[in-house]
């Protein structure tokens, strides 16, 4: 089977191996002359990199880049990036990279005309509608790994520097106009970046699958996404270099992202703080934390886990779905303790406050409250 196509859900999406040639297209088709991309420090000097704005050059678009991105984002990056935008005289954004390159890129387009602070756009009630959608630039995302599916996202992660409070800035205008999904670029990613990154999108479906909230067109596209995660991570592990298992979980995490429009849960509303306060990376901690969150929304998950677990290829109804997760995990070297990973104890009540912060936290099963999110982080550390 041919893994290459042409989709336009949720956005305009570019997908299979070599396509990023295509990005002198895209930026046409999304009204681009003369973009900035958008990436982090360590993307900045690798060859994608590289050969994405040669691509650029010799299409007339320039190489403007911007690359002082933190792992975990934050508004001072965005104030760097959007005078950036604004010196050379942009018109559009390339957002390459992982979550950290993509959401920045999202925010430096969608910040460059607006007048308010960023913060004043949380996702909150209908605080987007605050901003001047006419000033948000064009997007074009290009994802170098398969994990947070930011490229096909209507919100950015931001984390206030001052307070280490992770922020979902949300507008409809957010999302690309046109993603370009081309596998190739995420061959030379890490083990262990491969593996993060994955868990990163399998817990966006779990969660997603798990919500209690009505939307069966998520709840389908959670289901296929943990399946082809599932089945395609361990061979992306496995070796690097297989660009079928590269190509499944790329759409394994656009799939995610798009699922997770039906709510995420504790997982997330854990792994934010944790993230912010600690440096975590993302999708290792949601790994972390999934095994004792299952055990907490059990009674209200069993029946759709065992009826998903046979197509899963997984005996034994949620039993056997909860025994795999913890199998899983062990098979990438994922630690079974958030300590292992620098985070403390003296710190549980602080993260219990931001986490019940959290938007996730409306997407749980069970209804989140500082008893059970308290027990939740001493079962994770």
């Amino acid at each position: 089977m041919s893994l290459v196509g042409n989709w336009s859900y949720p956005t305009a999406i570019k997908f299979g191996a070599g396509r990023i040639k295509e990005l002198p297209e895209a930026c046409a088709q999304a009204g681009m002359k003369k973009p900035l991309l958008v990436t982090d420090k360590g993307l900045a000097g690798l060859p994608i990199t590289a050969a994405a704005l040669d691509i650029m050059e010799a299409a007339g678009l320039g190489r403007g880049v911007f690359s002082e991105v933190d792992p975990n984002p934050n508004e001072k990056n965005l104030e760097a990036g959007v005078e950036a935008y604004k010196a050379g005289g942009h018109d559009g954004v390339i957002a390459f990279g992982g979550g950290s390159g993509l959401d920045l890129g999202k925010m430096v387009a969608f910040m460059a005309g607006q007048t308010r602070p960023v913060w004043d756009y949380e996702d909150i009630g209908d605080w987007w509608t605050r901003a001047d959608a006419d000033a948000i630039a064009p997007i074009v995302a290009v994802p170098t790994t398969a994990g947070t599916g930011s490229e096909v996202g209507r919100a950015s992660v931001i984390t206030n520097s001052e307070t280490h409070v992770k922020k979902i800035i949300f507008h409809p205008k957010v999302l690309p106009a046109v993603v370009i999904c081309d596998p190739e670029l995420t061959v030379g990613m890490p083990k262990f970046i491969t593996a993060g990154t994955g868990l990163d999108a399998f817990a966006h479906c779990v969660e997603a699958f798990s919500s209690p909230h009505y939307h069966p067109m998520s709840q389908g596209i959670a289901l296929e996404g943990m399946k082809l995660v599932i089945d395609n991570l361990p061979r992306a592990y496995a070796d690097g270099n297989d660009i079928d298992a590269r190509a499944n979980m790329m759409s394994a995490a656009a799939m995610g992202a798009t699922a997770f429009q039906k709510g995420l849960g504790a997982i997330h509303a854990m792994s934010h703080p944790i993230g912010a306060v600690f440096g975590t990376h993302h999708g290792t901690t949601n790994a972390v934390c999934m095994p004792v969150v299952l055990d907490l929304n059990e009674p209200l998950i069993r029946d759709r886990f065992d009826l998903a677990a046979s197509y899963l290829g997984i005996e034994g109804g949620y039993d056997g779905f909860r025994a795999f997760v913890q199998e899983f995990n062990d098979s990438f070297g994922i630690p079974r303790a958030l300590s292992e990973m620098g985070v403390t104890a003296d710190r549980i009540d602080e993260l219990v406050a931001m986490a019940l912060e959290d938007p996730s936290c409306g997407g749980n099963p069970v209804t989140l409250t500082t008893d059970n999110l308290k027990a939740l982080f001493e079962g994770c550390l």
